[in-house]
């Protein structure tokens, strides 16, 4: 199945429907406004269209009935607020007064945000994709009453061309189709539905059990290697999409075979990657964070739009390039985007705003919207903004200068015309770092340090500028699902980078979830709420349970804030939200997750994704957070439950990984074993923060912390240091951290061996002596049965060796 875009850059065309060129024109300036049922919709997408002629009603049963009882077809139009070809339907085909009549004669029109209600874009979708071979936004399908499609497309024109089919003549060809051939009709609908239902149907094949690690890694590496641009980085030329699940895989791929050639290329192709987006268009070097995807191989004129989903991940991926080099280039982009959402992407109750829109007015007074318009520039405009000329340069230079030749700044325009089809472009510059720092100081005479901060202070003020000018729409919708990523970002970024503002900042998030997308006396998660009048938080009339990705994404983002921050609560929420996710969504006969609930009728299929795209499938993240939750809790059934997903997809993962990559990487985690890294001591204690400081510093795609406040002089918690108890299913390897003052006790409260005072550990030899004294005192306990409780959970026995502070460096280091 092909990957649908985000918005659709094409139309797709109806087989069977005849040429007809005719064009509907909006209502005159002046002339009071339609107003539809969409006007007592929160969604902001369905709010952009509640003036539209057309009589639109949201997913529902009113609709529904309403198609039955006048026996006409449904028109079901799906899209977001941020789409640039949805804005562009609506103001050549939804404005139309006249297509609005034809719409509203001859169909049942429904409008659905497919953010909102995924479960019901992703059935549509499965339809298009389909029988058309390729899906986008805005999605049209008609439907017959019983809501079964039969026909469907993306963006359609107003007016027939000469190889394509206009909106109009598709609604009044399909409305004859109807009246003539209803019989014909719903049979089609009868036998792409059943053939849909089985092509789709995800299930273990008899014993399948989940596939080899290493065949699927290695398969999924091979298919990702051959499709990389070994010139600009990522896995296509144009378009060109961040894609976090492949540099994820990467990630994991390079620490598992770090000291071979492959694991070398792995991590070389997942570097290049981030540093040549965050150097590219696609990156707002001005405004911050990243755009949806670039639209030419060079990471340089991209779609406009941003999605809170990217900033989430691509803030977790750079913290991790951080993490395993070292380079602070990644450290300072991490930054960048954390600013961006917080200043605004941030509602003030705590919550994350789901995207910024691609068009703006380009003035105040301007009448039209244009693609970019708020974060492109003329030459003229940046020499009127820099004129000054710069100390120390050579002769002449002035900021603008300097400024234009590093970001590539053309005084005709920078844009390629065919990546400009409307001309929106024409003139303007997409600002891209063509150079080095180095390099553009040494043509001008500087030092990189100086270039620096003149390069600064110059988009300082391109930033004072931007704002004057009109912003683009904010959909300042919140979702689950996505505040869960971007909580998952912040928390991993304030971990990587020591920064305790960014788990703050997440922690802030997670009570915003749990006060506002939360339902305590049900214990499920409810999918969206939005800002209100007066800057309030808002729920729909009736509001929409959570999907499966909600909880997936969210269970994430508490088991990683729960690692960054070490409190509690976050975990028992993790887990319980585990046990709903369970209950709600597990297939029992086949294995692994629906992406919906059962027993909703208007819900014609009951899915399992089974690609990972712009954000990973539920199902692959969760082999990860039931590895994890198995961890904490000792609830080795979630193993089990892993183990199961993985054989479900067993036969995808082994012949084209590359459309599963965070499943296979997945598949990584169940086979290695997890480390669980028991962190012992006083949690005030700044030997113990420093120990949690080295374990957050590196990269490790199978560790899991467990912290245990361990008192120095409490005789429970030194057996807690002799031995932490293996359970028997090996899902996981203790390692035993603990704090310079906690092993001195440890070691003088041993019956078996002589107390040593702290000053003599100070030689290798008296420490590894130690070692082995502390391996002898866990082969004891364990020989001796003793019940060990951590977490409240009660343990089966095992040998497990206790590693002391001083080698936290080593074993902190991915095997």
């Amino acid at each position: 199945m092909l990957a649908p875009l985000r918005c659709a850059r094409r139309h797709t065309f109806l087989t069977g429907i005849a040429a007809m060129a005719t064009v509907g024109t909006p209502s005159p300036p002046g002339v009071p406004r339609h107003t539809n049922r969409l006007i007592n919709e929160k969604s902001p997408y369905l709010l952009q269209h509640a003036h539209n002629p057309v009589d639109w009603y949201p997913w529902g049963q009113e609709a529904f009935d309403k198609a039955k009882t006048e026996n006409k077809l449904i028109f079901l139009s799906v899209g977001y607020s941020t789409c640039h070809w949805c804005h562009v339907m609506e103001e050549e085909s939804f404005k139309s007064k006249e297509i609005g009549e034809i719409m509203n004669e001859h169909f049942v029109c429904i409008k659905v945000d497919r953010e909102e209600r995924p479960d019901v874009d992703k059935v549509y979708m499965t339809f298009v994709q389909a029988t058309s071979g390729g899906g986008g936004w805005p999605m049209s399908v008609w439907l017959t009453p019983d809501l079964k499609p039969f026909a469907g497309g993306t963006y359609f024109p107003p007016e027939d061309g000469v190889h394509r089919v206009g909106f109009r003549t598709v609604l009044l060809r399909i409305a004859e189709q109807w009246k003539e051939n209803k019989d014909a009709l719903l049979e089609s609908s009868h036998r792409i539905l059943v053939a849909l239902q089985h092509t789709s149907e995800i299930r273990v094949q008899g014993q399948e059990s989940p596939p080899a690690a290493k065949e699927v890694m290695d398969t999924c590496f091979q298919q990702l290697s051959r499709s990389y641009d070994e010139d600009y980085g990522g896995f296509s030329k144009s378009p060109k999409f961040p894609t976090p699940v492949n540099l994820n895989f990467l990630f994991t791929y390079w620490a598992l075979h770090r000291t071979t050639p492959e694991g070398a290329r792995a991590l070389q192709m997942a570097l290049h990657t981030l540093k040549m987006m965050a150097h590219g268009g696609i990156h707002d070097h001005i405004g911050q964070g990243f755009h949806r995807y670039s639209t030419d191989q060079h990471w340089h004129v991209p779609h406009f739009e941003k999605m809170l989903y990217d900033q989430g991940q691509l803030a977790a991926m750079y913290s991790r390039a951080f993490q395993i080099s070292g380079d602070e280039f990644f450290a300072d982009v991490v930054r960048d985007i954390l600013l961006y959402v917080s200043r605004d992407l941030s509602d003030q109750a705590g919550g994350f705003y789901s995207a910024e829109d691609a068009d703006s007015y380009p003035t105040t007074t301007s009448g039209e919207k244009r693609e970019g318009a708020f974060c492109v520039w003329t030459a003229e405009e940046l020499r009127a903004l820099l004129p000054e000329p710069v100390e120390g340069a050579t002769e002449g230079t002035t900021l603008a200068d300097v400024f234009m030749h590093h970001y590539g700044v053309e005084e005709a325009g920078n844009v390629d015309p065919m990546k400009d089809p409307h001309q929106e472009l024409q003139g303007k510059n997409v600002l891209i770092a063509r150079s080095s720092l180095e390099l553009t100081a040494a043509r001008f005479g500087l030092e990189p340090a100086q270039l620096s901060a003149l390069l600064q202070e110059c988009r300082h003020r391109l930033s004072s500028a931007r704002a004057q000018r009109p912003r683009p729409h904010l959909d300042t919708k919140m979702l689950a699902a996505w505040n869960g990523l971007m909580i998952s970002g912040f928390a991993q970024a304030g971990a990587a980078l020591a920064e305790q503002g960014y788990v703050s900042r997440a922690a802030e998030a997670a009570a915003f979830l749990r006060t506002h997308l939360f339902d305590p006396d049900s214990g499920r998660l409810l999918r969206s709420c939005y800002r209100g009048k007066d800057n309030s938080v808002e729920q729909s009339a009736v509001p929409i349970q959570g999907f499966l990705e909600d909880y997936v994404f969210v269970i994430q983002a508490l088991f990683d804030l729960y690692e960054a921050s070490l409190e509690q609560s976050w975990l028992e929420w993790a887990l319980h939200l585990q046990h709903m996710q369970d209950k709600l969504f597990w297939d029992p006969k086949g294995f692994a997750y629906f992406s919906t609930e059962a027993g909703d009728p208007s819900l014609l299929l009951r899915l399992k994704d089974d690609q990972d795209g712009a954000e990973p499938t539920p199902n692959s993240v969760t082999v990860t957070n039931l590895l994890r939750a198995a961890c904490y809790s000792g609830h080795m059934d979630w193993v089990e439950k892993a183990g199961k997903i993985l054989a479900a997809f067993s036969e995808r993962l082994q012949k084209i990984p590359i459309t599963l990559p965070e499943m296979a990487r997945a598949t990584a985690v169940f086979h290695h074993t997890l480390k669980q890294v028991v962190i012992c001591g006083d949690p005030q204690g700044e030997d113990t923060k420093e120990m949690l400081h080295c374990v957050r510093s590196v990269f490790s795609p199978n560790k899991v912390e467990v912290p245990l406040a361990c008192q120095p002089f409490s005789a429970l918690c030194c057996l807690h240091c002799w031995c932490f108890i293996l359970s028997p299913s090996a899902a996981v390897a203790p390692i035993l951290l603990c704090s310079a003052s906690l092993l001195g006790s440890i070691l003088s409260f041993s019956p078996l061996c002589t107390p040593l005072p702290a000053q003599s550990t100070s030689s290798l030899a008296q420490k590894w002596l130690q070692q082995w004294m502390l391996l002898l005192l866990a082969v004891y306990t364990a020989l001796s049965q003793i019940p060990v409780l951590s977490q409240g959970e009660t343990f089966h026995s095992g040998v497990n060796v206790l590693y002391p502070v001083w080698m936290c460096h080593v074993l902190c280091r991915p095997s």
